[in-house]
């Protein structure tokens, strides 16, 4: 039994896939923004990715206050775990608690097509969409450094990612230089 000690009762959210925000300015992924804690009550954010084969997916971070869980809807993901590195497979499902480093990003051989949530909720969208305009060369990358707090999304190194890529990963979105626009024909299914 659930007892709704706010008085407030929060009203149902249903978003058709037609109406979701696409975001399209990474040219390996695109992000579906599904949900955000003003459509929720503060419950949970969501967004539904889906990444190309070989991209780089998302470096190593942690969030302080929220869960993050993990639902591989197709494909294949390699995700970083403090100090290991699984791979999820369509119907996986994971949750990270709060303060776990980890990383993730489809497997080379395979798009990865995954459900995200995040509880409690944080404001998550504006992140989404700032690291969208950032791939477009629109704002620099050190404003998601400064948005870390903000958005509950806080980078940290990983030797175990880096070797994962033979020492070749990207650099973090808050340590990378301005960049152009890239083209992009990618939707989701």
């Amino acid at each position: 039994m659930h007892t709704n000690t706010s008085g407030h009762t929060p009203s149902a959210h249903l978003l058709r896939a037609a109406a979701a925000e696409t975001l399209d300015g990474d040219p390996g992924s695109v992000i579906a923004l599904l949900a955000d804690v003003d459509t929720t009550a503060g419950l949970l954010t969501s967004n539904r990715s889906l990444m190309r084969a070989g991209s780089e997916g998302a470096p190593p971070h942690y969030h302080r206050h929220a869960a993050e869980l993990f639902f591989v809807l197709d494909g294949r993901l390699e995700v970083l775990l403090d100090d290991r590195i699984d791979v999820l497979e369509a119907g996986d499902l994971l949750v990270v608690p709060p303060g776990m480093p980890h990383a993730f990003a489809p497997t080379a051989d395979s798009d990865a097509d995954v459900l995200f949530v995040f509880t409690p909720g944080t404001a998550r969208s504006d992140y989404y969409r700032l690291l969208d305009q950032a791939h477009r060369g629109e704002v620099d990358w050190s404003l998601i450094a400064e948005s870390q707090d903000r958005f509950d999304n806080h980078y940290v190194d990983s030797a175990i990612w880096a070797r994962r890529a033979g020492g070749a990963t990207a650099p973090a979105p808050h340590q990378r230089p301005l960049q152009p626009a890239a083209e992009l024909d990618v939707s989701l299914p």
